[in-house]
C-alpha cells in the first residue's frame, strides 16, 4: 500500500509538472497552429541557463530564477520575431521543421556552453523527506506539485481577466475577428512564445531540482507533448488534466510493470498513449473537433 501511494504522489507531481510544460506548448498551437518540435530542447536550455545564474554565477535563487525566466521569455520573442513570422503564410510543414531545427541548434548551444553531460541544480527546495499515508515522499516532489498548481490558477486568471489573455483567448478562436477589432495578431504570437518560454523554463527548474540536469530533460518535453495530444492540442484544461493522467501511468506502469518486461518501460508508456489516443480520439480528450466536408 505505501509503493502504491508512492507512485501514484510522484506520479501526479511529475504530471503536473509536464502540464506545466505541455500549456506552452498549447499557447503556441492555439494562437498561431504552429507546433513546437524544439520543446523539450527549451526545457533543456533553460535548465542550464538556470544552473549558470544560480550556480556558475553565484546568483541567489530569489534572482537567479527570474533572471532565467527573463532570458527564456527573451528567446521566445527572439523566436518569434525572427525565425517564424518571415514563414506567415507559408506550408505549416514549413513551419514545424524551423522548429525542428531550432531544436538542434539548442542542443548544440548546450553542448557548447555547458559540455558537461550531467550536473545537480542549487538547492532551493527543502529535501527531507516526509510521510503520508506510509508513503515517503521528497519535499521537493510537494512544492513541485504546489508550485504547479499556483501557476495554472494565475494563468487561469489571466486568461479570464486580463486584456492580452483575453485576445489570446480571442485570436485562439478567430484570428481576421481580431485583427478587425484593431489587435495585432502578430503581438499575439510573440507574447504566446514568451509564455512558452517562460514556463518551459520553470517546468526545466523544477524537474532538475528533482531529477538533475541531464539530457533527460529532453524527454520531459516529449512526455509534456503525450500531454498534449491527450488532453487536446487546443485545451488548456486538456493539457492540466491529462499530465497527472501521464505522470500516474508512467510511475505506476514503471513500478510494477518493469519486473515483467523491461527497464525502460517506463518511458515508453506516454508514447504508447500517444498512440493509442490517436487511434480512438485523435482529437484528445477536450480538443475540439474539427469535421471538414471533402
Amino acid at each position: 500500500m505505501a509503493d502504491l501511494m508512492q507512485f501514484v504522489l510522484t506520479g501526479i507531481t511529475v504530471g503536473l509538472v509536464y502540464s506545466l510544460i505541455a500549456l506552452g506548448f498549447t499557447f503556441i498551437w492555439k494562437s498561431s497552429s504552429v507546433a513546437n518540435l524544439a520543446l523539450g530542447q527549451m526545457v533543456l536550455l533553460f535548465s542550464w541557463i538556470a544552473y549558470g545564474t544560480m550556480h556558475q554565477a553565484g546568483m541567489p535563487f530569489w534572482l537567479g530564477l527570474p533572471v532565467t525566466i527573463a532570458a527564456a521569455a527573451t528567446m521566445g520573442w527572439i523566436l518569434e520575431r525572427v525565425v517564424l513570422r518571415p514563414l506567415i503564410g507559408q506550408p505549416i510543414l514549413s513551419l514545424i521543421t524551423v522548429t525542428l531545427g531550432v531544436a538542434f541548434i539548442f542542443e548544440g548551444l548546450v553542448s557548447m556552453f555547458w559540455p558537461i553531460s550531467t550536473a545537480a541544480m542549487p538547492k532551493f527546495i527543502p529535501d527531507e523527506p516526509v510521510q503520508i499515508f506510509g508513503a515517503v515522499v521528497s519535499q521537493e516532489y510537494l512544492w513541485a506539485a504546489g508550485i504547479a498548481l499556483v501557476l495554472f490558477v494565475l494563468v487561469s486568471i489571466f486568461f479570464r481577466y486580463h486584456k492580452m489573455g483575453v485576445a489570446m483567448r480571442a485570436t485562439a478562436d478567430d484570428q481576421m475577428a481580431v485583427w478587425a477589432c484593431g489587435i495585432p495578431v502578430t503581438k499575439i504570437f510573440s507574447v504566446s512564445w514568451m509564455f512558452a518560454g517562460a514556463l518551459a523554463a520553470i517546468g526545466g527548474v523544477l524537474m532538475s531540482s528533482i531529477g538533475g540536469i541531464t539530457h533527460g530533460l529532453v524527454e520531459t518535453g516529449l512526455k509534456s507533448f503525450s500531454v498534449v495530444i491527450l488532453g487536446g492540442l487546443d485545451s488548456f484544461l486538456g493539457a492540466m488534466v491529462a499530465g497527472p493522467i501521464i505522470g500516474l501511468a508512467e510511475n505506476l506502469g514503471g513500478g510494477y510493470l518493469t519486473q515483467y518486461t523491461w527497464p525502460g518501460i517506463k518511458d515508453v508508456i506516454p508514447f504508447i498513449i500517444i498512440i493509442i489516443v490517436l487511434f480512438i480520439k485523435p482529437y484528445g480528450l477536450f480538443g475540439q473537433v474539427r469535421i471538414e466536408r471533402i
